[in-house]
């Protein structure tokens, strides 16, 4: 199976590389067009800041790409934000694959609740197959600051301030909030279910 991460000035890319070699699979780090396009499956990560990160890839036309593929493609924390359609950060337009709009947790109402989240956080509500053989209320790995809202597109649900989306789903494109390459077993799981979509 032919993976692709795609690599853009967001880090965490190795961390991912690690998890997918931990069940046994193998990806490619580019920004060549040609390459992801033609690659099986598609992951892309991301730690950063919104408007930097969509810069660079409209620079490159990687926005444009990642919304023409036809695949199944894997945005992960940052990269999920992404695909939303708006970010608060730093008032960003996003790519649209989702409808939803993500938004700085307003720390006033967080009764004592740390901004960033940093840490392991209940997961629920599951659906699709790219939560298969992965238990209501599974602990995943979480750090962000900024949250997408629950919408149409909303696959798994955690609590933090307040209910949002830890997954999104639309046609052949999935996000996930928090971390697989960090979430252990099921992490592992996630990562397995979206290798055989």
């Amino acid at each position: 199976m032919n993976i692709v991460i795609v690599k853009y000035n967001a880090g965490n890319i190795q961390s991912v590389q690690y998890a997918l070699e931990r069940i046994g699979a193998s990806a490619l780090v580019t920004d060549d067009h040609e390459l992801i396009q033609s690659a099986d499956k598609v992951i892309f990560p991301g730690v950063g800041e919104a408007s930097t990160a969509m810069n660079y890839l409209q620079s490159r036309s990687l926005d444009v790409l990642l919304k023409g593929l036809q695949q199944p493609v894997l945005g992960i924390c940052l990269g999920m934000q992404l695909m939303c359609q708006h970010s608060e950060e730093n008032d960003t337009d996003c790519m649209g694959i989702f409808d939803e709009q993500v938004k700085l947790f307003q720390p006033e109402k967080s009764a004592g609740l740390k901004v960033p989240q940093i840490g392991w956080n209940m997961i629920r509500d599951l659906s699709t197959p790219l939560f298969k053989d992965v238990p209501e209320n599974s602990f995943c790995y979480f750090v962000h600051g900024y949250y997408a809202s629950k919408g149409e597109h909303t696959i798994a649900t955690t609590d933090y301030v307040l209910p949002y989306s830890a997954a999104l789903h639309r046609d052949n494109f999935y996000g996930v909030q928090f971390h697989p390459e960090k979430s252990a077993v099921v992490g592992e799981q996630i990562l397995k279910n979206f290798l055989t979509l």
